[in-house]
This record gives C-alpha cells, sequence and structure tokens, in this order.
C-alpha cells in the first residue's frame, strides 16, 4: 500500500528520459474521492497556475521517486479541476474528522493509503488525535475498504458505521502498514 504523504515531495521522473519533470505538491481526487491524479511543482519560474496529470501516466511510485509515462503527461488544470486534494484544494482530506454514524469522532485524517496494483480507490485512513496522544498511543489505522457502501466521504466529515470503531488498528507513527 502507499501513503500519500509518503509521494508529497518526491520527484517526478520522466520515464522515457530520465529527466526530473517536477516535484509531487499534492494528490487530488475526484467526486468520489477516487484518485484522479497528481499535483506537480515544476521549476518553471514562469509557470503559473496548477500543473498536473492524471493518475494513469503514472508508470510506477517507488520509495524515491514517481515515473511518469512522458513529460508530456503533464499540462495545466483549471481550479474547479482539482477542488478535492489531499492537502490544499477547497476540500482538503488531510485533517477531516472521521465520525461514526452515531457522532462519535474517531480521529482526524492524518494519512491516506492506496493499493497501486487495485486501482486507485482509497483503502485506509491513518487517524490522529493530536501530537500527545499520538507519541503516547501511536496513530490508529481503519480499513475503510472494509465498508465500501458504508462510508460518506462530506466536505465537512467523514462517516464511518459504529463497527468501524471496534475495528481501529493501533500503529507506530513510524510503523507502514501492509
Amino acid at each position: 500500500m502507499i501513503k500519500v504523504q509518503h509521494l508529497i515531495g518526491q520527484p517526478v521522473i520522466d520515464y522515457t528520459t530520465g529527466k526530473q519533470a517536477g516535484v509531487v505538491k499534492d494528490i487530488w481526487f475526484n467526486e468520489h474521492w477516487v484518485l484522479k491524479g497528481i499535483i506537480v511543482e515544476t521549476s518553471r519560474w514562469l509557470s503559473r497556475g496548477i500543473t498536473g496529470l492524471l493518475w494513469d501516466a503514472v508508470v510506477a511510485c517507488g520509495e524515491d521517486a514517481v515515473l511518469i509515462s512522458d513529460r508530456q503527461a503533464l499540462r495545466k488544470l483549471n481550479a474547479d479541476e482539482v477542488t478535492r486534494c489531499f492537502q490544499t484544494g477547497a476540500v482538503r482530506l488531510k485533517d477531516l474528522p472521521v465520525i461514526t454514524q452515531e457522532g462519535f469522532q474517531l480521529g482526524r485524517i492524518s494519512d491516506v493509503y492506496f493499493d497501486q496494483n487495485m486501482g486507485t480507490p482509497i483503502v485506509g485512513y491513518e487517524l490522529t488525535d493530536g501530537f500527545i496522544s499520538d507519541l503516547r498511543e501511536g496513530r490508529r489505522w481503519l480499513r475503510i475498504s472494509d465498508y465500501p457502501d458504508e462510508v460518506t466521504l462530506g466536505e465537512d466529515a467523514i462517516l464511518v458505521p459504529v463497527r468501524a470503531e471496534e475495528d481501529l488498528q493501533h500503529m507506530a507513527t513510524s510503523e507502514s502498514v501492509n
């Protein structure tokens, strides 16, 4: 599984030339919160607006770089195309509260997991209760792929079934989820 925060800041490399095309700035999602593409920060100082590429132009996401099929896959994006992003945009996934359908807050989104081999739906959330709690107890991980039709991804909160509270898994903050 891939953590979105691990991708942010990685170099974006053109697979055909080996040249760096930019750096991953953010990830953007469609209206169903399925990963749609990558927002790329380019080094062109005259570049204005948002530069990105669709997810199907990504050849591989490695430990140290994101490889794209061709630098030509990069394009200017309209602001209304990238309204749902991980950390920027009108609707941000990072820090959204995750609340059970009975009104109990499980935490806030710290990171998002997806499986590159399963397509691009979100499969899980890393939740935080704050810095002190993270140090004391570690962050928790919620596999939302276990509730495919029971999660409501709203603009101000994510609603999950009540049983999700029982399914939370504790993890150390540096631990990866497999």
